[in-house]
């Protein structure tokens, strides 16, 4: 059940969405962290809108806890000038860090939990990761699915424009993913990663 009230006091978890900035990446595959962010101001009515540590932020209570969430300004691979200092400014350690972000291994749409671990190739997670001095940080990964064929250019492929299904797909799963990071505050990863990894 999701709870939101008048947050005060410093954050206990920090939430980060992960995409690139500016309106020409906007509905491309890579920022599909971005796209929770926009379920999260429509849905739940928190806007981060408030620029500081290089992200707009937001401050509320979500899950029963105070929640700081962030969507970066920097760019993807720059991510994690972003989110490592919010975390050592609130210290808010790396198992309390949720990334939301885009997964090419996934079929679009599929969601999938974890505990930690590496970057996968993902640049936005490779940043936080050097940033934050660990890989011990959960995530919530949204399948954008991989390329059509072998030799069509990765990079062209998650900056690409979603088609209008694909978009439906992946907002779902977005929605989905907010549920997810609720989950993992209220009942922990394992919990989230029972639920959501179907």
């Amino acid at each position: 059940m999701f709870l939101k009230g008048k947050a005060s006091g410093g954050p206990r978890w920090l939430v980060a969405f992960l995409g690139n900035p500016e309106s020409k990446y906007e509905r491309t595959r890579h920022n599909a962290g971005f796209m929770a962010a926009e379920v999260l101001a429509e849905k739940y009515r928190i806007k981060t809108n408030k620029l500081r540590f290089h992200a707009f932020t937001a401050l509320e209570d979500f899950g029963g806890e105070r929640v700081y969430f962030m969507r970066p300004t920097t760019y993807m691979n720059l991510s994690g000038d972003a989110v490592a200092p919010a975390a050592a400014f609130y210290k808010i350690p790396p198992e309390r860090v949720i990334v939301v972000f885009d997964d090419m291994a996934l079929p679009p749409g599929k969601l999938r939990v974890k505990r930690s671990g590496s970057a996968g190739g993902h640049n936005g997670i490779k940043s936080i990761i050097a940033k934050l001095g660990t890989d011990q940080f959960p995530r919530v990964k949204i399948g954008i699915g991989s390329p059509p064929h072998p030799d069509y250019d990765v990079v062209d492929w998650v900056i690409g424009k979603m088609s209008d299904a694909e978009y439906k797909t992946i907002r779902d799963a977005a929605e989905r993913a907010l549920e997810a990071v609720e989950e993992i505050i209220q009942k922990g990863v394992n919990a989230a990663m029972n639920d959501f990894n179907g």
